[in-house]
């Protein structure tokens, strides 16, 4: 499994960044589309991201998702709290059970650079 990074903020929190290399049959087979996604790759860090939420917490709902008129996802009795991200090959998930958080990742770039003064 290629998992790329893990780690255990707290007790109740989990981050982690999965490197994706399988291919959508793979995640397929352990995880439920949630809604259409026509890009083939888009749809892979899709299945991806959702995959990585139940591998942080195994029992976590996630044919319980549903999606807000933000486009974020939740779960509707905020069992856990949670936020997905993206980019290139790569998904990134948190999770916790008792906090609201958020991820981002970025593929590094010279953009990037330019502006990191501003964080």
């Amino acid at each position: 499994m290629p998992i790329f990074f893990q780690q255990q903020i707290n007790e109740s929190t989990r981050l982690g960044i999965w490197k994706i290399e399988e291919t959508e049959e793979f995640f397929k087979g352990n995880v439920p589309l949630h809604r259409d996604v026509t890009h083939p790759h888009k749809r892979l860090q899709h299945l991806a991201g959702r995959f990585l939420l139940q591998f942080l917490f195994p029992d976590f709902p996630y044919h319980l998702i549903e999606i807000a008129d933000t486009r974020k996802p939740f779960l509707p009795n905020e069992q856990y709290h949670f936020s997905i991200s993206h980019c290139g090959d790569y998904a990134a998930a948190i999770v916790s059970k008792d906090s609201r958080v958020g991820i981002d990742i970025e593929i590094p770039m010279e953009k990037i650079l330019k502006i990191s003064k501003n964080f």
